[in-house]
């Protein structure tokens, strides 16, 4: 089975300015995704698509790692991801002259993910042989309960129940996206932006593990658990 990764990383940032350049013990935030993803050794090849010279410029610190320039069109802030990673497939395939069978995602700014996590969302990936597969946190909200939604002046839960009243331990159990980690076939790649399929399976991480930094808050939270060495690269 032949795997890719693509990393995809925007120059601009609107949340956390220049946040793909902050570094944490030395590191710059992107490279804790691409150690966990050649020290699990699970892809055939890596590649980062970005529209930002500066990290293509530092592309030889980064062994086994294919930089490529994304083209503006898939660089906007309305641009879709889908198109950025397809894109980096297509590159990938003509230089490599290989299909591969799977495509991982990793988001650059989930800085905790650990080997384990890559490992075990791909042993669940092959058990459960769905079309897609991304990874979740159990929700510290519920919108059966604790979500709520207004509507006109009306204010009412996010999730209504059939029947009330019902326990809370008997509604259906809810998840976070946690942007960490995708996983396609390729064909279904290619064909559909759609996440949710007919056969779409999940990975639970931990929600430590599950940080991903869009502000200045998630960004002290990963600094704070890293230097603590709370994390751990396996």
């Amino acid at each position: 089975m032949k795997i890719l990764c693509t990393v995809c990383i925007r120059a601009g940032s609107k949340g956390l300015r220049d946040k793909n350049f902050l570094k944490i013990k030395n590191k710059y935030l992107f490279s804790y995704t691409l150690d966990v993803a050649k020290k699990s050794k699970i892809f055939n090849d890596i590649i980062i698509s970005t529209d930002s010279k500066k990290i293509r410029n530092l592309s030889k610190k980064f062994n086994k790692v294919i930089f490529i320039k994304r083209p503006k069109k898939l660089a906007t802030d309305k641009a879709n991801k889908m198109d950025a990673i397809r894109h980096a497939l297509r590159y990938a395939e003509n230089l490599n002259k290989i299909k591969y069978d799977l495509i991982f995602d990793l988001d650059a700014t989930s800085a905790l993910r650990q080997v384990k996590d890559l490992k075990s969302a791909l042993r669940i990936f092959k058990k459960e042989n769905p079309e897609n597969l991304f990874s979740v946190n159990h929700s510290r909200r519920n919108p059966y309960f604790n979500i709520v939604e207004r509507n006109g002046k009306t204010i009412r839960v996010a999730k209504k129940f059939k029947k009330f009243p019902i326990r809370r331990q008997d509604a259906p159990k809810t998840y976070d996206m946690n942007a960490s980690i995708y996983i396609w076939k390729r064909n279904i790649l290619l064909k559909s932006d759609n996440l949710f399929r007919k056969k779409t399976s999940i990975y639970i991480m931990d929600f430590e593990r599950s940080i991903d930094v869009d502000s200045k808050f998630d960004l002290s939270m990963i600094k704070n658990l890293i230097k603590k060495t709370i994390w751990k690269i396996n």
